[in-house]
Order: C-alpha cells, then sequence, then structure tokens
C-alpha cells in the first residue's frame, strides 16, 4: 500500500511513518517542517526506498494536488495539525488556518486524486483526531463514539470541525474515510513543549517543574507507539465512515504522572535527587479540562486491537530514550517559545 502521511515529521506522524515503513508499505511523508517537525524523527528510514518526502503546506492546495498526481496514493493518513493548546490561546488564527482550512484542501485534493483514479473501493482517507474535541468529564464516565462535541479550547475546536468536515466529505461525496480520537500521547521523539518531556528536561536541568492549578486534571495516556499501530490497524481494517476511539487504558492525574517520572529519574539519573522538590504550582491554564477517558471497546471488539504497553512502561521506556538521546533534545530547547509559559493571553484581547 501506499500511504500519503501528513505531518509525518511530527511525533506522531513519524511514529506512524516508521512503523509503515517497518511494515513493508511505501510512503510520501508530507510536512510543512514548521517549529514542531523534525527529520530526524524518521532519520531511521530516510534511505528505505520505500520513503519519500515532500516539503508542503496542507493549506497550499497547489502542491497537494501535485503531490497526490505525482504518487498516486492508496490512502491518506492525516496527521499534520496545529496541536499545543497553549499556543491555540495565544494565536488561535494558525490553528484555524491549519486545522480547518488545510483539512479542506486536504480532503478535497484526495477527492479529485480519487475521480481521477475512478473511484477505487481500497482507497481510504484516514482522518487522525483527539479526544479534546469531546470537552471534559467529571469523576465518572468514558468518552466513546456517540459523545457529544464540546470542545473547550481553540485547538480542540478546529480539530472538532475538522473532523466534521471529514464526516460530510463522506456523507455527500462518498469518499471513503475513517476517523480515530485518541487520547494524550506519549513517548520517544516527543517535542518538548508536552507535559512528559517538559518534566523530564527541566528535571535534568534542575529546573521549576511547572504542573498546573494543583495538578488534578486526569488523561488517559497512549504510548505513541501503540498508537501507530492502532492507526495502521484501522485504517486496514475499520469501517468505512466509523470513527473509531483509541485509548490507552492508563489514567492518571497529572501531579501523579509528574512524581512517577521524578521516582524515575532518581532512580536512572540520580544527580539532583530527589528531583520531585522542583514541582512548582502554576497558574492554571484557561479553560483547562478536568478529565479525558476513552471507552475502547468498539476498537477491541470489531478490530481486536488494545494498548500493548503499561503506563509504567512506557514511562520508563521513555525516560531512557531521553536520557541516550541528548543530541535529539538538545537543538530543540532553541525553538521559538519552548521553556516558555504560552496560553497567557487569553485577557490581552485579540492577537
Amino acid at each position: 500500500m501506499k500511504l500519503i502521511v501528513t505531518g509525518g515529521a511530527g511525533f506522531i506522524g513519524s511514529a506512524v511513518v516508521r512503523l509503515a515503513v517497518a511494515r513493508g508499505h511505501e510512503v510520501v511523508n508530507l510536512d510543512a517542517l514548521t517549529y514542531a517537525a523534525n527529520l530526524a524523527n524518521v532519520a531511521q528510514v530516510t534511505n528505505s526506498p520505500l520513503y519519500r518526502f515532500e516539503q508542503a503546506d496542507i493549506r497550499d492546495r497547489a502542491a497537494l494536488d501535485r503531490i497526490f498526481t505525482a504518487h498516486r496514493p492508496d490512502a491518506v493518513m492525516h496527521l499534520a495539525a496545529e496541536s499545543h493548546v497553549d499556543r491555540s490561546i495565544d494565536g488561535p488564527g494558525t490553528f484555524v488556518e491549519t486545522n480547518v482550512t488545510g483539512t479542506f484542501n486536504l480532503l478535497e485534493a484526495a477527492r479529485a486524486h480519487w475521480l481521477r483514479e475512478g473511484k477505487p473501493e481500497g482507497f481510504r482517507f484516514h482522518h487522525i483526531s483527539t479526544d479534546e474535541v469531546f470537552g471534559t468529564l467529571g469523576a465518572d464516565g468514558q468518552f466513546t463514539e456517540e459523545t457529544p462535541y464540546a470542545p473547550n479550547s481553540p485547538y480542540s475546536a478546529t480539530k472538532a470541525a475538522s473532523d466534521h468536515l471529514v464526516r460530510a466529505w463522506h456523507e455527500t461525496y462518498g469518499l471513503p474515510v475513517v476517523l480515530t480520537n485518541c487520547s494524550n500521547n506519549y513517548g520517544p521523539f516527543h517535542f518538548p513543549e508536552k507535559l512528559v518531556p517538559v518534566v523530564i528536561l527541566n528535571a535534568l536541568h534542575g529546573k521549576p517543574i511547572p504542573v498546573y492549578g494543583q495538578g488534578l486534571n486526569v488523561r488517559d495516556w497512549l504510548y505513541v507507539e501503540d498508537h501507530a499501530d492502532a492507526l495502521l490497524t484501522v485504517l486496514e481494517r475499520g469501517a468505512v465512515g466509523r470513527s473509531y476511539n483509541i485509548g490507552g487504558e492508563n489514567e492518571a492525574r497529572n501531579i501523579d504522572l509528574v512524581r512517577t517520572i521524578c521516582a524515575l529519574l532518581d532512580e536512572m539519573r540520580p544527580q539532583g535527587a530527589p528531583h520531585d522538590r522542583l514541582i512548582t504550582y502554576v497558574a492554571d491554564r484557561p479553560g483547562h479540562d478536568l478529565r479525558y477517558a476513552i471507552d475502547p471497546t468498539r476498537l477491541r471488539e470489531e478490530l481486536g486491537w488494545r494498548p500493548s504497553v503499561t503506563l509504567e512502561e512506557g514511562l520508563r521506556r521513555t525516560v531512557d530514550w531521553y536520557l541516550r538521546n541528548e543530541d535529539w533534545w538538545r537543538p530543540l530547547l532553541d525553538r521559538q517559545g519552548v521553556g516558555q509559559r504560552l496560553g497567557t493571553k487569553v485577557a490581552e484581547g485579540a492577537s
């Protein structure tokens, strides 16, 4: 199968690229190489005859048409997105342009290709989204595929909009789509602005580890390589027009996650221990959802998939990877916004 993977130089996208190539798929990595992208994430497949790279922005329809015509893919896996909630608070316009307009352009380019090819039955447009589109949960319950959408941040609102576009292109134009909504990912190659790498790298540098509010927000944590496996499973065997929730079955409060990482660092890099002395509570993020939790029943019962990595094992692997790969993360610390508190412009008016 020949795949176009958008955002394939990003965190989740690169995991998909690496796994797809390892399984014998031809992969065209389409990425604009914005601040969070890094071609080092796919270095292990760069020389494979199954791999191609196209630098293009999904907001550029002409570039998309050129790439579809040149490569004639059997499927699209759409992961390219602006994804950091704090950045969406400070600059929502970029999120609308990329996540909404970009998805529209990609859908139209894919539909034009599908029509040119004679509407091949096996073609798939796989849209990868987030559980954040469902809003927030209380102490009980889980998100299912039927949970009403109720996004609370500019990021989740733009992802919800893109989900609706994908569904509409299936219902209106017949484009063969599948859609997935995942829980929080973590693992190797995670750009150092998200919680897990921030905790690891701040601890290594003896810097305060920021925890929003009291750290009581709960997330379901999904190891990124498990997620890549689930995404390929849905692409290959998911029902057309169907959505699937992908969860790690690993709920944890943020503060407990942070303390677990600190304990692992105490064990694996004892210099500076105890690292939990660096935990610093900071003002909460505006509109911070209390709890996310995924009900993965549909994915398990229809496709037989469930995660293979526990949170404890995944965090151990992740900490070990960052300890052994300073040459990967060190240059990223100088990129725009890394190490700064973002998401604080809510009271400052339009940006």
